[in-house]
């Protein structure tokens, strides 16, 4: 693939060094102020207007050739910046995504930390209210036993609370 891509540039570079020229109806070629037709030189037997329009002539085709040139180069660049802007806003989107799955995951956490905390007052405030009836005696046995299972289920509660922390 250099290859052809340095044998397309050798060939446009000889191109450029030697520009074929239309006028009445032949065709001229112009190297280094030098006018040639069909391989001879005849830049000695033209008039000077006619001199003059070839030249003219020569020098609007390298100015459309170089034109054509700048063009390309413009669209070849356009084409990269495209593709940078295209690639930036991908980054730019991953970014994004990534920022939303971890604010998720801070929510998700502060979440679990407020369901702990909660977990582990209600625990404590039962067990503090259970111990106080039991002291003073307030307790029956079916009572006790209802305590006991709703503690069980506060220690169960706080258990799950701490394993999604």
């Amino acid at each position: 693939m250099k290859y052809i891509i340095c044998l397309c540039i050798l060939l446009f570079s000889i191109s450029i060094n030697a520009q074929n020229v239309e006028r009445n109806g032949k065709t001229y070629e112009v190297k280094n102020e030098r006018i040639f037709l069909e391989g001879r030189d005849v830049t000695d037997t033209l008039k000077a207007e006619e001199k003059k329009a070839i030249f003219e002539l020569s020098q609007k085709s390298k100015m459309e050739a170089k034109a054509l040139k700048e063009d390309a180069k413009a669209e070849k660049e356009a084409k990269k910046l495209e593709k940078a802007k295209e690639k930036a806003e991908k980054a730019q989107k991953k970014a994004e995504k990534a920022q939303k799955k971890a604010e998720k995951e801070l929510k998700q956490q502060e979440k679990a930390q407020k369901r702990f905390d909660k977990a582990t007052k209600n625990l404590s405030k039962a067990q503090k209210k259970y111990d106080k009836l039991k002291r003073k005696g307030k307790l029956s046995p079916k009572d006790e036993a209802d305590w006991l299972k709703k503690l069980e289920k506060l220690k169960s509660d706080l258990d799950k609370a701490k394993r999604k922390l």
